[in-house]
């Protein structure tokens, strides 16, 4: 480690990777959107998970992934989503999903994962957003 970085690798924020033709990160105020786009599936899912993987890399992440770009989305998106869902609340924090599309809601619900995720219409506007899972609104 160089001395201008003393810390601890897991307490570095880690880099979002660059944006790719399938996915990119922003960071919202305390919170880590992923923007996906086009179709996700076999071919397409490590650019996603690339992202996914960054944003659920730190501590107590507070991810949002925006699926509402998404054209396509199968079993494989599911997986990376899973995983990276998991993550996120193994280190405290939370992963959730955005989309308006039926299809989308569709496949949530056939999956069995509409409880698991159940989807944002929205981004919803930063001062409404509570810290974390167990935190009360702030309305």
């Amino acid at each position: 480690m160089t001395q201008s970085d003393d810390r601890a690798p897991e307490t570095r924020a880690p880099e979002a990777p660059a944006a790719n033709p399938y996915a990119r990160t922003r960071v919202d105020g305390g919170c880590t959107v992923v923007e996906a786009v086009g179709e996700i599936d076999l071919a397409t899912a490590g650019f996603l998970a690339e992202h996914l993987d960054a944003a659920t890399a730190s501590g107590r992440p507070d991810v949002l992934l925006d699926l509402r770009g998404v054209e396509f989305f199968d079993c494989s998106g599911l997986r990376v989503l899973c995983h990276a869902e998991s993550r996120a609340r193994q280190r405290g924090g939370r992963l959730r999903v955005v989309t308006d599309g039926p299809r989308l809601h569709r496949l949530l619900r056939a999956s069995g994962l509409w409880r698991r995720f159940p989807p944002l219409r929205d981004i919803p506007a930063l001062p409404d957003l509570p810290e974390f899972p167990d935190a009360p609104n702030r309305r």
